[in-house]
């Protein structure tokens, strides 16, 4: 994934409601009416893309804290987040990365919901290697028919930074 993403533009860094207008004042008129890619970079900051944009090349083909999709309302340092989710078949996040998202957000001064207003989860069957997504507590892989684990190894291998001045 990340050889296909080579020479793609990064996601728009947002720390700031003035980036958020920035970013959206540039932004392809058509791109405005459906949430965005999203991912927290590893400084934990939000970064933006089209809907279309695969959340790899968004990250610069690094590692991230959180990815999905974003959608707003308001505008001029108003703004708050009206869906919020953590769909990326590229990065898989868990439900629990949640915390960086809403940090990112906080930071950036942009109004959020308590949680993702929709929740994913991933699972790798390990028989055939196929990414799932579980509906339902459905936990049979979509492909093979197999068992998928209730557990999931971490794919998110960024830790939240510990320095106290990037927070």
């Amino acid at each position: 994934m990340r050889a296909s993403v080579v020479g793609a533009p990064e996601g728009w860094p947002i720390r700031s409601p003035v980036d958020l207008d920035a970013y959206l004042a540039a932004a392809d008129p058509r791109d405005r009416d459906e949430p965005f890619t999203y991912v927290i970079d590893p400084g934990g900051t939000l970064r933006l893309a089209p809907r279309r944009s695969e959340h790899v090349a968004c990250a610069g083909g690094g590692e991230v804290l959180g990815a999905g999709e974003i959608a707003f309302a308001g505008e001029r340092d108003d703004w708050v987040v009206t869906e919020v989710s953590n769909q990326s078949t590229g990065y898989c996040p868990g439900p629990t990365s949640w915390a960086p998202v809403a940090a990112a957000l906080d930071r950036a001064g942009i109004g959020r919901p308590a949680g993702f207003t929709a929740a994913v989860v991933f699972r790798r069957c390990l028989d055939c290697g196929e990414r799932n997504v579980v509906r339902d507590d459905d936990y049979i892989c979509a492909l093979c028919g197999a068992e998928l684990p209730e557990v999931v190894e971490p794919r998110l291998t960024a830790q939240p930074p510990t320095d106290q001045r990037l927070r």
